[in-house]
């Protein structure tokens, strides 16, 4: 997994594996399945694991990196660990705490990369979701520039080794900037990306700025009850991409990979399932022509699967621009 080609270079000088393994999982999946399929996928050759204080699974996260340095599959600088701010810690001087909460977690001195999981700022305090009596989420009010400052101490303070943001809109993007006194950019922006809303604009923009797009839910998301509405298409039975799977002998899966693969997107791949985990790394054995990559740019449809309806009145809600 260390040829050069599966690396991309950030804007800080950092290189990030174009593969990543991402670690969210609903709440009724119990936590060992996390530990077995982040060890699993050491082993099948990921080098970047995607997690989240949000999550509540970096314990179990740390723990099967921890035993797989500890077995001599990988040292710790091999892997590419991301973690990300949580709304309720957008208050500057909180933003370290909460990145230190994750670092004991993990047993880790740094992550390599850490993001602003949302630009929706939220109460701080124990609940991940504050709400009020009347079960209404509870915003925060915290300036985004002020926020992206105290990110950019984490990585002085060696805590992170690069910093990005997460679910932002070319808006909130050029906020940070165009900050005075900027001293970092973030090096890249983690979105929902895929066939269906596949960010043709917003990866432009990116580019443009040398800033890296990151996807999840590339496989159309696992369809979370609490998150996504279940009456949503079904994305890996989408038949172009049946197609084109038959076409290649592979999964629809790994087409939906390589697809973001060949635009220069770093792509997350998610799966507690052993064969699809070990099947998910062979996005590197094959190419789509470019008639095969119109064919998929023809199925955008600016479908979101991760709406954050709940959260469509914060000031900061990042979906209402176009992108």
């Amino acid at each position: 997994m260390n040829s050069k080609h599966q690396y991309v270079e950030l804007n800080d000088g950092h290189f990030i594996p174009r593969l990543g393994f991402g670690t969210y999982k609903p709440q009724e999946v119990p936590n060992s399945k996390t530990i077995e399929a982040t060890k699993i996928a050491i082993e099948a050759g990921f080098r970047h694991i995607d997690c989240a204080y949000a999550y509540q699974v970096e314990e179990e996260v740390g723990l099967a990196i921890r035993s797989k340095i500890a077995d001599g599959t990988v040292k710790r600088e091999d892997i590419f660990y991301t973690s990300k701010l949580w709304s309720t810690f957008h208050r500057p001087e909180l933003v370290q705490s909460c990145l230190e909460k994750s670092l004991k977690k993990l047993n880790f001195d740094y992550v390599d990369l850490y993001l602003i999981h949302s630009p929706m700022e939220l109460k701080p305090g124990e609940e991940l979701f504050p709400k009020d009596e009347n079960g209404k989420t509870i915003y925060d009010h915290v300036d985004l520039c002020a926020v992206w400052e105290a990110m950019e101490k984490c990585k002085d303070a060696g805590l992170a080794k690069s910093i990005g943001v997460s679910n932002f809109n070319r808006r909130q993007l050029e906020m940070i900037l165009n900050k005075p006194g900027l001293k970092y950019k973030p090096v890249c922006n983690q979105v929902e990306c895929h066939v269906y809303l596949n960010q043709r604009k917003l990866l432009d923009f990116c580019k443009s700025k040398d800033i890296v797009l990151v996807a999840y839910g590339a496989l159309g998301t696992q369809r979370y009850k609490e998150w996504v509405d279940p009456s949503s298409p079904v994305l890996l039975d989408d038949p172009v991409l049946g197609a084109l799977a038959k076409k290649h002998k592979r999964s629809p899966a790994l087409i939906a990979l390589r697809y973001q693969l060949q635009r220069g997107v770093i792509v997350l791949a998610k799966s507690l399932n052993e064969k699809r985990i070990k099947e998910n790394i062979q996005v590197f054995d094959f190419e789509l022509t470019a008639e095969d990559m119109k064919d998929l740019d023809g199925l955008n449809r600016n479908f979101r699967y991760a709406t954050f309806k709940l959260m469509a009145d914060h000031p900061n809600f990042p979906f209402a621009d176009e992108y």
